[in-house]
């Protein structure tokens, strides 16, 4: 099979579970579309299968960076480009997974052709803190706002820096015509209500496994300051509980209300832009992973 195969949808679906299974059924490898996984070090916070869960299926564009370092769009293009044209080369079958949009939006449909940066314009940008930055985003460009959390903040200020530099909202320069693979897509959901209890558990399991001890372990690694990969939800919440401004509980409860703040806003993205005819939208609150794999499968063959 020539196509590439896509799994997405809001996090704490079972996104993963379900790509690992389907991946040795159909002799597939897995291509990460999670914009927070590409971090060495970063395992609890940002629920990376382990070795053990990954059960012998390669994954790739996973630990490819330290949280200090720069990981843009385009890096991710390269990796996935080059990941796809090999594991096809090899008569498998590229299963691209992860809920980072403008991953899978870049590497379907191609970059914007926004203008370069502009460092002194970008500069006075990150002066400002998020919330600010953000309800301006929501004025000059809701469409992208919505897709992205009031915590990105390299992002927003992205979109800020194209508005000024052209007048036109970042968002507008994202194609979404004629794909550049051929593609089938899915898209995993849930009934809300049952995401938003998965997210807790969630959340008590990653600090059962020892998040905490990741964000320490972090720290004294010297990434504390790193710009983006230290705003990812589960990390920057930790850091005030271990500077003693907050306790435990409150650490957690703010992961919580963070992680579903982050999941309404994909709510709305994935039902707005994954109506194209090669999606299919499953939903996965009252079936189990078997009945999902058969769905996939149907459609597949």
């Amino acid at each position: 099979m020539k196509k590439i195969l896509v799994i997405t949808g809001i996090t704490a679906t079972g996104k993963t579970e379900v790509s690992i299974k389907l991946a040795k059924l159909i002799n597939g490898e897995i291509i990460s579309a999670d914009s927070m996984m590409v971090y060495k070090y970063m395992d609890i916070g940002t629920a990376k299968p382990s070795m053990q869960e990954r059960q012998g299926i390669p994954h790739y564009a996973i630990d490819v960076v330290y949280p200090n370092e720069n990981f843009s769009v385009q890096d991710f293009l390269n990796i996935a480009k080059e990941k796809i044209k090999e594991i096809q080369s090899r008569g498998k079958v590229p299963i691209v997974v992860g809920g980072t949009w403008l991953y899978i939006q870049a590497l379907l449909y191609g970059l914007s052709d926004a203008p370069p940066a502009d460092e002194n314009l970008r500069k006075k940008l990150y002066e400002e803190n998020n919330e600010n930055l953000y309800k301006k985003l929501l004025k000059v460009d809701p469409t992208y706002a919505q897709k992205i959390h009031i915590n990105d903040k390299k992002r927003i200020v992205r979109a800020l820096e194209v508005y000024h530099l052209t007048g036109k909202p970042f968002s507008s320069f994202h194609s979404w015509n004629k794909p550049l693979y051929d593609f089938i897509g899915f898209v995993l959901s849930r009934e809300k209500s049952q995401i938003m209890e998965r997210i807790e558990k969630r959340v008590e399991k990653m600090f059962d496994l020892g998040l905490v001890e990741e964000v320490k372990f972090l720290i004294e690694k010297g990434f504390k300051n790193s710009l983006t990969a230290m705003q990812a939800i589960g990390y920057k919440e930790v850091i005030p509980y271990l500077e003693g401004k907050i306790s435990l509980e409150e650490s957690k409860k703010q992961i919580i209300k963070n992680t579903k703040n982050f999941a309404k806003i994909q709510i709305r993205t994935f039902k707005n832009k994954f109506k194209d005819k090669n999606w299919y939208h499953l939903d996965v609150t009252n079936c189990k992973n078997e009945e999902i794999l058969d769905k996939i499968l149907e459609k597949i063959n």
